[in-house]
């Protein structure tokens, strides 16, 4: 897992531009799955048939899209002006290594900082805006800026590339994009698994990588219109409360186990999948929490609301430093959220014939 995760988070795909992250998944399952296709926006749509047609058919979803930068000028002495893609906290910024997918490949870079000898000038309380910074990929004019294959408009991500914490012991990773490529790999990981174990009752299946989460669940909100599925569920990451900050609850621990989400600020979850989750995770041994965070919201928040109604739920990996450069989650967390959507696929059918009224 953690191989296929690195694969997946050392690759820039922000908001948009998720081309080079959908190329590897393709690669990935395009052998094991029965349909694959991509629709107009950009959302990978793999299908696995169902091996009982009287099973409930289901959408799962995880973002391919990354938080990151888009350049939007390139000043005379080579330097960069860019804009966001996607939620950050400014305070972050600062003489973060940066990777640019140029027309001539990736491009390393950094975003500046004002050298400490110039502090006694400046107010050192001073936040400033993505507006007002600037990345510094070596260059000394425009033109060496341009013929590095760098122009305006080409996406960037965090330079920061995934590597195990640590003494390398504890089974845990730091990186950037681990929202949303840890649900990707948990995607991808299914698909493996329900491909070697054919005999296993399901309905149709469909893995979808989606894009533009980030920037508000855009390509999530033409999924379901299309594929018309029984229920679904998103796997995507959730802010976690179990370090000593000022603000934290110790409601959502790394380490814990799946969350199974009862409510964000996008979505309550129908009682009907939460029910069904916490009941398999109990069944068979699966560690797991449960989700209330007003904080966040995810790609279910759009699922839900498409067509005629979906019933839908969340399964979230716990993250720790969440649209960072160093988020941290940790690999046992994710092979849990592997088997509590395994379970969730093949009990699914208690739920036939269930509505609202019924939980």
């Amino acid at each position: 897992m953690y191989k296929l995760l690195k694969d997946l988070c050392d690759l820039v795909g922000p908001s948009g531009f998720e081309q080079d992250v959908q190329r590897f998944i393709k690669e990935e399952i395009q052998d094991k799955v029965d349909q694959l296709e991509i629709d107009s926006l950009g959302n990978l749509i793999a299908k696995v048939k169902a091996t009982d047609p009287q099973m409930p058919s289901i959408l799962l979803a995880a973002h391919a899209d990354e938080i990151g930068f888009i350049i939007k000028k390139i000043e005379p002495n080579g330097t960069l002006r860019f804009e966001q893609l996607g939620g950050f906290d400014n305070r972050i910024l600062l003489a973060q290594p940066v990777t640019i997918k140029s027309a001539a490949g990736y491009i390393e870079g950094v975003i500046g900082a004002l050298a400490v000898h110039y502090v006694k000038w400046d107010d050192p309380k001073r936040i400033d805006s993505h507006r007002d910074l600037y990345i510094d990929v070596g260059a000394s004019s425009a033109q060496e800026v341009l013929d590095m294959g760098i122009k305006v408009g080409q996406p960037i991500s965090y330079g920061s590339k995934l590597k195990l914490a640590g003494d390398k012991k504890r089974n845990r990773v730091i990186g950037k994009a681990l929202d949303d490529r840890a649900g990707c790999a948990v995607l991808i990981a299914l698909i493996n698994n329900l491909h070697s174990t054919k005999t296993a009752n399901h309905g149709d299946i469909y893995c979808v990588f989606t894009v533009q989460e980030e920037v508000g669940l855009r390509g999530a909100s033409v999924l379901s219109q299309n594929i018309k599925p029984d229920f679904a569920l998103a796997v995507d990451t959730t802010p976690t409360s179990d370090t000593y900050d000022v603000l934290m609850t110790g409601t959502r621990k790394l380490g814990g186990g799946p969350c199974i989400k009862i409510a964000d600020k996008s979505l309550i979850s129908h009682p009907l999948v939460t029910s069904l989750l916490e009941k398999v995770a109990e069944e068979h041994n699966i560690p797991y929490q449960q989700e209330i965070f007003m904080g966040i919201g995810t790609d279910a928040g759009a699922i839900h609301m498409t067509s005629t109604g979906v019933s839908t739920g969340v399964v979230s990996i716990p993250s720790r430093y969440t649209h960072t450069p160093i988020e941290i989650i940790d690999l046992d967390d994710l092979e849990n959220s592997v088997r509590l959507v395994e379970a969730f696929i093949f009990a699914s059918g208690e739920l036939i014939g269930k509505n609202f009224l019924d939980t």
